[in-house]
């Protein structure tokens, strides 16, 4: 429910509304925040400075590249106008924050259940709950069933499919499963590097000293929030939100016989 239908489902309506900086600021810089935060609140992770100082350097690079883009749509916007990209802002974010707290809720699950498993099982389910949703909410869904799009859709929707789902967000549970929701969440700061050196290639866009500094910024803060340090020991720290007596039984019984965890 959190990561697939309540996230996207959100995050597609707002980018109706929202041109692609804002989204991208908003989307990809909280995303690694809330992350560290509910790892925090819910005692998945304990506190790290350097870890949270790359999260903050990585939003600022975002900043840096999307923040011009997303102000010019900003001021260009009519009272009107910018009422519903308020909304729709909103929207975005809550997306962000939503998806960081079901994929940090989800983190216990995978020490039972397999990643690929949870990663098929939450896609599938929560694309067809969606699916579901939007049948009964939204205008032409019923007709965009009959698969009338045009080939450019229908290779888009296999892009997303292939690359997206079965391997970005599969990787993406494996990542939480391995190394923690913030240290997986660094991804935010290379996909947009990613988008822009293949605009660039693609369609010859130009890309600017400010969107160069922007990158390597973002690229730098990955590597801040990805590097371990040898000292650590364990990842986990008292939850700032206490769990039942029973929830941290199971948690310790877990972390002591992790074979018996495996279905």
């Amino acid at each position: 429910m959190f990561m697939i239908p309540l996230c996207y489902g959100l995050l597609f309506w707002g980018m109706l509304y929202v041109d692609t900086g804002t989204a991208a600021v908003l989307e990809l810089s909280l995303t690694p925040v809330t992350l560290l935060g509910f790892a925090l609140l819910l005692g998945d992770e304990r506190y790290d400075g350097r870890r949270l100082f790359a999260i903050l350097l990585g939003a600022a690079g975002l900043c840096i590249l999307f923040g011009p883009e997303a102000y010019a749509g900003w001021t260009h916007a009519d009272q009107q106008g910018r009422g519903l990209r308020l909304l729709a802002m909103t929207a975005v974010a809550s997306a962000a924050v939503i998806y960081a707290w079901g994929s940090v809720l989800a983190r216990p699950l995978l020490e039972v259940y397999s990643s690929d498993f949870i990663a098929g099982f939450t896609t599938l389910f929560g694309g067809a709950f969606l699916i579901l949703i939007s049948l009964v909410v939204e205008p032409g869904a019923a007709a965009a069933l009959k698969g009338d799009w045009g080939w450019p859709a229908w290779v888009g929707w296999l892009f997303l499919v292939l690359f997206g789902s079965f391997i970005g967000y599969t990787l993406f549970i494996r990542l939480l499963h391995e190394i923690g929701a913030s240290r997986a969440g660094a991804f935010a700061f290379v996909s947009p590097v990613i988008a822009v050196v293949l605009g660039m290639i693609t369609y010859g866009e130009e890309v600017s000293l400010i969107d160069i500094i922007g990158m390597a910024i973002m690229l730098f803060a990955a590597f801040l929030a990805l590097r371990e340090r040898k000292q650590e020991t364990s990842s986990a720290s008292p939850p700032l939100i206490p769990r039942s007596a029973r929830a941290v039984a199971e948690h310790e019984r877990r972390r002591a016989h992790p074979a018996a965890n495996q279905p």
